[in-house]
């Protein structure tokens, strides 16, 4: 099985040129918290979806499996955080409140 990364790695370089404009630094602050945020959340998404594929699976496991399947989600989640509109979401409504 072969994972096509190339978007999630596009998805990074577009967001780290889209956070050059916030206005204050602390916005700036704000904005890599939330991203940080949706990148646990995608974290957690992915652990399920990949547990779920454990049950099924044609080859036998092995002790580096959970190691490489954790490092490998905590690579993608951060590829993707910012780019599913859930940190946007989050960021603007922070705003809102200060």
């Amino acid at each position: 099985m072969q994972v096509d990364n190339s978007i999630a790695l596009m998805n990074a370089q577009y967001n780290s040129s889209t956070t050059s404009t916030l206005s204050t630094p602390t916005d700036a602050l704000l904005k890599e918290q939330t991203d940080k945020f949706e990148a646990f959340f995608l974290k957690q998404v992915l652990d399920i979806a990949m547990n779920s594929e454990e049950e099924n699976g044609l080859f036998e496991k092995d002790a580096g499996d959970k190691i490489y399947k954790s490092m490998y989600n905590d690579t993608m989640s951060s590829a993707l955080s910012g780019g599913l509109g859930l940190s946007q979401m989050l960021f603007d409504y922070l705003k809102e409140g200060r």
